[in-house]
């Protein structure tokens, strides 16, 4: 699935296109993982998994949590991303996403969405995840 970079900025600050979910990195493990479970035998444990990890349209397509309080919140405040929030700083919702979607935030409040998404789309071209950060 390829989405238009503009269209995969998450409200958080987090750039839907570095996601190993929507990049299909988790889906390519769950897979691995199925076939090796499945060797054992022990398959029908868990056939749902890779459901759970399949294609993601990105946030704005209505991918990630549906349960999303930044979403929610971002969208009933009529805001492209939360940078336009004067709580972003301070916001409970968005600190759960960690440092990577507030240095997002704060990186679209300096140079707008536009650059930051071009920015992130190049880093992801070559070859950057959100994964790669927790290893």
């Amino acid at each position: 699935m390829k989405e238009s970079p503009k269209n995969l900025v998450g409200y958080c600050g987090l750039y839907c296109g570095a996601c190993g979910i929507y990049q299909g990195r988790i889906k390519q493990a769950v897979e691995s993982l199925r076939s090796v479970i499945g060797a054992y035998g022990f398959d029908k444990i868990m056939p749902e998994l890779a459901k759970m990890f399949g294609e993601c349209p990105g946030c704005i397509g209505g991918g990630g949590d549906p349960n999303c309080a930044v979403r929610e919140c971002a969208k009933q405040k009529a805001y492209t991303t939360c940078a336009e929030c004067a709580e972003m700083e301070r916001c409970e919702k968005v600190q759960r996403y960690g440092p990577c979607a507030m240095d997002g935030l704060r990186k679209i409040k300096a140079v707008g969405v536009g650059k930051w998404t071009e920015e992130m789309q190049k880093k992801v071209d070559a070859g950057y995840c959100y994964l790669d950060e927790r290893t």
